[in-house]
């Protein structure tokens, strides 16, 4: 590609609009153009870094055995309602309506239309295992979308579904798709964290995430140097402490405190002043459409799917103020364990809890010198909170560390979960009837070119690497109207092209300095600059971020940069 030729709308300034040092850079290096907000379109050079991305993984599934389809975007809504899921994805999805009246969604995932295929398509045993792929376009109504390509509302999409007959060939699966997504990130050199994650938002019954770690990243991962332990925030389990030295019972009396409109922690705590720590949040739920109450301290905050699997609830609400008043007697934020009536869980860490503050299950009020055992029971303990930096792992015992992350992949074990309610059965060798083992994986591919750019900058653009680069190398002739350095550096960009190099020919008739801060801004990673010494055949050669360079013919140019591509691309 000639630059004079090429659409390379770079741009001087950091938008004001973007928050992510990525963002700031696919902007203003010409990739990415916002339509609306979270929807972007995708110019020349960065449909380039997206389709070289989509390749790698296509090869890297390819070789898994995966096969490659594409599924549609516009998916019917009665076949989310068979799977049980609409309602818990209906806030997060577009929806359309046909003339004739028929609801369809935008499908932010396609776990029913693939079940509904293989359904249809799968009857023996003989059919299975069975890996389907698709890199496709889809579609969230992100409530915030954030970051550029890091959190969009239209986003681009890997997602692969295995289908077997039992839970030892969902094993192999799982760990193909495992081992095929390392050798993508460690092509794209990207560092990555694979850390456990919670699986029941898909349906699944185990799962692990792959974390770019990123100080603007918004999810979080714990781990600990120790022993290695490491999962997400929403499933990072902490050591249940040793309560062999448990105070004994506060021997001050339960007391009442007026906390007049005092209905939040930061409220109540420097009302009474008492630390956060010592106050019981007390919450109150709906799990399975009956009432329970979880308790946490007032300086942690509960983690929803913790509480799900401690009380053994499919479905878990907050409840509304209604519900809250029958439970309790009072308004939001006066709730507390003393007298009620519901099943109670709390987070472990309230063990030989003494002298705490509850709400008063009266409007405001709250109780003072509250102890447990004393006053209040618990029907089960768990650990219900996030855990955070400085807790004890779960598995070791040693401080867990807390990371801001952008997650990369997922990978589920979906079971029969999809299976069983979209019925899709094959017949084993004995002529039984059984529901097809599932799982899924995902990838975001757009996502994934947003953080290489994040993780492979420095202050003046993009470092790209050689296997995701818009162009491998970038010819730049510093001066068009010098007839010697434009003939060679026709004859080297001839030269790249021959030995198999991507390459960008910079014959732009403009001044070095802006042509050299383009090539910088866009990352291109071998830079061969045809300017001074031209007349002897000599071409000057240097790596994108590195310090240094040389001058050789060139034939040598062409050389060195098909060996780093070679290099570069693992060869």
């Amino acid at each position: 590609m000639r630059a004079s030729k090429a659409f390379l709308p770079t741009m001087r300034q950091d938008p004001a609009e973007a928050e992510l040092a990525s963002h700031k850079l696919l902007l203003r290096g010409g990739f990415i153009r916002q339509l609306a907000a979270g929807v972007y379109s995708y110019l020349p050079l960065g449909w380039r870094v997206v389709q070289n991305i989509a390749d790698m993984v296509r090869s890297e599934m390819d070789a898994s055995g995966a096969q490659e389809l594409s599924l549609p975007a516009l998916h019917p809504k009665e076949l989310w309602e068979r799977s049980g899921r609409y309602e818990k994805w209906a806030d997060t999805m577009h929806h359309v309506e046909d003339k004739a009246g028929r609801k369809f969604v935008l499908g932010p995932t396609h776990e029913e239309v693939i079940t509904d295929i293989v359904r249809a398509g799968v009857s023996s045993h003989r059919q299975l295992p069975l890996i389907l792929y698709q890199i496709q376009t889809k579609f969230r109504d992100e409530a915030r979308p954030r970051g550029g390509l890091v959190r969009a509302r239209e986003f681009i999409m890997k997602d692969a579904y295995s289908f077997d007959r039992d839970y030892d060939g969902l094993e192999e699966s799982y760990r193909a798709m495992d081992r095929a997504y390392r050798r993508v990130f460690e092509k794209c050199e990207v560092s990555f964290a694979a850390v456990e994650a919670e699986a029941a938002a898909m349906g699944g019954t185990e799962a692990m995430e792959f974390m770019l770690p990123c100080e603007a990243g918004e999810d979080v991962f714990l781990s600990c140097g120790n022993c290695g332990y490491a999962a997400n925030r929403e499933k990072a389990q902490r050591l249940s402490p040793d309560m062999k030295d448990a105070p004994s019972i506060s021997a001050a009396p339960l007391e009442r405190a007026a906390t007049p409109g005092k209905a939040t922690v930061a409220q109540v705590t420097e009302f009474l002043s008492v630390p956060a720590s010592k106050l019981i949040k007390t919450l109150i739920y709906e799990a399975d459409g009956e009432p329970a109450a979880a308790l946490v301290p007032g300086d942690r905050e509960l983690n929803e799917s913790k509480l799900a699997e401690a009380l053994g609830a499919k479905s878990l609400e907050m409840a509304g103020a209604d519900t809250i008043q029958r439970v309790t007697g009072a308004p939001v934020g006066f709730a507390g364990p003393v007298g009620l009536k519901v099943p109670i869980a709390a987070d472990f860490s309230l063990r030989g809890a003494v002298d705490m503050v509850t709400g008063a299950n009266e409007a405001d009020a709250h109780l003072v010198h509250v102890s447990l055992g004393r006053d209040f029971r618990v029907d089960t303990w768990a650990d219900l909170a996030y855990a955070v930096s400085g807790d004890a792992c779960s598995k070791c015992g040693q401080p867990l560390e807390e990371h801001a992350a952008i997650e990369l992949g997922h990978i589920f074990k979906l079971g029969t979960f999809y299976s069983e309610r979209l019925e899709a059965y094959y017949t084993d060798e004995d002529g039984a009837k059984k529901p097809i083992v599932m799982g899924c994986y995902g990838l975001g591919v757009s996502r994934l070119a947003a953080a290489i750019a994040e993780q492979h900058r420095d202050r003046d653009g993009i470092v790209w690497p050689i296997p995701v680069a818009p162009w491998q190398a970038a010819v730049i002739v510093v001066n068009m109207s010098d007839e010697k350095q434009a003939a060679l550096g026709e004859e080297t960009y001839e030269r790249l092209l021959a030995a198999g190099v991507s390459a960008l020919l910079d014959d732009r008739q403009m001044p070095p300095g802006a042509k050299f801060k383009d090539i910088d801004l866009v990352g291109i990673p071998l830079q061969l600059v045809v300017g001074k010494r031209a007349a002897e055949g000599m071409v000057e050669i240097r790596r994108r971020g590195a310090a240094g360079s040389e001058y050789v013919t060139s034939e040598a140019s062409a050389l060195w940069a098909k060996q780093t591509v070679g290099e570069g691309n693992g060869l």
